[in-house]
């Protein structure tokens, strides 16, 4: 079992800059993209901020977000 990822906070006095999150990468219906498990597969509805419903050929599977292992191509 995976144990959560746990973010630390950012203190505003601290001399370290904060980390940058990367945006949320946004997806439209139709888009192609690569997941690193589940390989290439086109996006077939999108509920919207929550998941991605993504047809992958002989599955389809409901991708929450935050999208950290899928791309569009």
């Amino acid at each position: 079992m995976r144990k959560p990822t746990v973010t630390k906070r950012h203190l505003p006095t601290s001399p370290f800059k904060a980390p940058i999150t990367p945006p949320c990468e946004r997806f439209a219906v139709g888009n192609q993209v690569t997941h690193d498990v589940y390989g290439l597969g086109r996006v077939t509805a999108i509920e919207d901020g929550v998941a991605v419903l993504v047809d992958f050929g002989s599955l389809q599977k409901r991708i929450p977000s935050p999208y950290s292992k899928m791309t569009n191509l």
